[in-house]
């Protein structure tokens, strides 16, 4: 689904890993502004609480940005989300989303990094995606089939998490549902046992650009280099 050119690069080193944390944080602010800053009632911050958990962020930095985002301490989250829209070289759509407490700064910044493809207006290539609920979950019965699982919980596609996305002894999936049947999907998976660790709406290519060896390297650096940025929160490519 265009989702896994991450995987094909190295693994983080110390700066990657801080930035990682970084974007874990600001995503449990911005899932606890956005609803409660119960994990128990607020199933992104839940979601986003465990995905910083599994990076080895600490309890007092989750409950730090718990607060921040949820207006409890001085320091209140001022996030808004900027989206743009462009290609990558070699003609591959991309849909980068922000988060920001300075629209120029990340204007500005996105606009360079886009400078070895192409920064498109509003609408240019979000046609060439669907807009969907995305979770990521899961289960320690192996022998579930995920199809299965997909059609009980009222998702309508599934694949396999990748090898490095799940730990031993675990398998891992990916539900993708109509973005109003998000919630339904979240907690019928929950319901069955499943542990979900992602749960968003997100943008899911329709046709995926095939490339060669060095066309794919070539664009998976200028993916890396866009997510690498500290206000871009999510990367969208159609690329195999």
């Amino acid at each position: 689904m265009g989702a896994q050119w991450k995987h094909q690069s190295k693994s983080a080193n110390a700066a990657q890993k801080g930035a990682i944390v970084h974007k874990l944080t600001k995503e449990i602010q911005v899932a606890a502004k956005l609803g409660q800053p119960d994990p128990d009632y607020n199933p992104r911050l839940r979601a986003a609480i465990e995905a910083a958990k599994k990076q080895s962020v600490t309890r007092d930095a989750i409950e730090r940005a718990i607060k921040k985002g949820a207006g409890l301490d001085k320091d209140a989250a001022q996030f808004e989300t900027i989206t743009y829209e462009g290609f990558a070289p070699h003609k591959v759509p991309v849909i980068v989303e922000c988060l920001t407490d300075n629209k120029n700064r990340t204007a500005s910044e996105i606009k360079v990094i886009f400078r070895q493809g192409q920064i498109g207006t509003p609408g240019s290539v979000a046609w060439m995606f669907d807009r969907m609920g995305i979770v990521e979950a899961t289960h320690s019965d192996k022998s579930l089939d995920i199809e299965s699982v997909a059609i009980e919980v009222g998702a309508q596609n599934v694949e396999p998490l990748e090898k490095e996305e799940v730990a031993e002894g675990l398998i891992g999936a990916r539900f993708f549902s109509e973005s109003s049947d998000l919630d339904v999907v979240n907690k019928g998976l929950i319901a069955a046992g499943w542990n979900v660790t992602k749960f968003e709406l997100g943008y899911v290519p329709k046709n995926l650009v095939e490339l060669s060896g060095d066309q794919e390297k070539e664009v998976v650096a200028f993916l890396q280099e866009i997510d690498d940025n500290d206000d871009v929160h999510r990367v969208y490519a159609a690329i195999k």
